[in-house]
């Protein structure tokens, strides 16, 4: 799907088709006259729709607004205001956004809130209670889109937005743009065209310049969302021929030295803070280098193996993954921001760990994160 051949026009189109294809023959889905046309130049245009059933007299009307892109921010500041006004306008008119693509967080924005959707990848919602009205489709849950819309805002992929993620989460606001750069070391240009996207992803939340509250939670799910554990962190299988209880004693008793490059995260991480975590592989990270595997491995009494390994040495994708470790039970345990977004982009059940996880930190805050910053 390519943005730059798609018109307001053509989207309203397919829009209403898809729209006809799920009501089926009987219904009639028809444009009212004298649409207000796209200005040049404008990312929206407004459109009133009929719908109806065959022979029925009874029908609703639905206030289409068309967009090439939708965020929760644009949702908040401008979607619900225009839901209002419509509401006291009169009751049988319903709001209705049509867009290329439309991702699950903001769909759920928009059917908490009773407006309607459509994208042209299947994702649809519309409830009407006169005439009764209620479909709901899943299409796609990542953007197919091609010639997206050309941005100087940074996106929430690669390893330097693992870095301001991490430091979000693990510091309780308030604090400023340039603060969070010399903390993770990142450019202020970067920081502050990431933080405009977190603004519109409402993920964070700004007074002037000073970032006043994060969505921490959703910031954790919404990063993890664009990685895989085991696809950005090559990993070595290995067996424990003793069994894990005797990798997790060599493990404790490490030199100094070596315990700066392993740390435990996934299943066994998380259970303990996490009850529904239990058994699974052993995942350790490890430094990058191409032998700090096998060096870690015979450390700790393990052997290679091309397939059943119980332990995963992990080659760490970023050095912010040793950010903030603990002691846990005698163990280099990665923080729990870092054990969520493991989790979470993690195979099996370790998503369902992850939210676990995740309540944990919510019910705890106090427990792990920081006051301020630096830390």
């Amino acid at each position: 799907m390519d943005l730059d051949d798609l018109t307001p026009e053509s989207l309203l189109e397919q829009g209403l088709q898809a729209l006809r294809d799920q009501l089926g023959p009987t219904w009639d889905v028809s444009l009212q006259p004298s649409p207000r046309e796209a200005r040049s130049g404008r990312q929206h245009l407004d459109a009133l729709v009929q719908v109806k059933s065959d022979g029925d007299s009874v029908f609703t009307q639905l206030l289409v607004d068309l967009r090439k892109n939708v965020t929760p921010r644009m949702v908040e500041e401008q979607l619900l205001p225009k839901l209002d006004l419509v509401r006291q306008v009169n009751s049988y008119t319903s709001p209705m956004v049509i867009a290329p693509w439309i991702a699950p967080r903001v769909q759920l924005l928009l059917r908490e809130n009773g407006i309607g959707y459509i994208d042209l990848t299947g994702n649809m919602s519309l409830r009407v209670p006169r005439p009764a009205i209620v479909l709901y489709t899943q299409g796609e849950t990542r953007s197919p889109l091609a010639g997206s819309p050309r941005s100087t805002k940074a996106t929430l992929a690669g390893p330097k937005v693992g870095r301001l993620v991490r430091l979000l989460a693990d510091v309780f606001p308030p604090y400023r743009a340039a603060q969070l750069a010399e903390a993770a070391k990142l450019s202020l240009p970067y920081v502050s065209r990431l933080l405009d996207t977190l603004e519109d992803q409402l993920l964070i939340r700004r007074q002037g310049r000073v970032i006043k509250d994060v969505d921490w939670p959703q910031l954790l799910r919404v990063r993890a969302e664009q990685l895989n554990l085991l696809r950005h962190n090559p990993y070595v299988g290995m067996v424990a021929p003793n069994g894990i209880d005797a990798v997790l004693r060599a493990l404790r008793t490490l030199p100094e030295a070596d315990r700066h490059s392993v740390a435990v995260t996934g299943s066994y991480a998380a259970h303990s803070v996490a009850p529904l975590a239990v058994g699974g592989q052993l995942m350790l990270y490890v430094t990058a280098g191409p032998h700090t595997p096998d060096i870690i491995g015979e450390d700790l009494g393990l052997l290679r193996v091309d397939k059943g390994a119980d332990v995963l040495m992990l080659r760490a994708h970023d050095s912010v993954v040793f950010e903030r470790t603990v002691e846990m039970d005698g163990l280099p345990r990665v923080a729990l921001s870092q054990l969520v977004l493991d989790c979470l982009s993690g195979p099996g059940r370790m998503p369902a760990e992850g939210e676990a996880v995740l309540t944990y930190m919510q019910e705890n805050p106090q427990l792990w994160r920081a006051a301020q910053l630096p830390i």
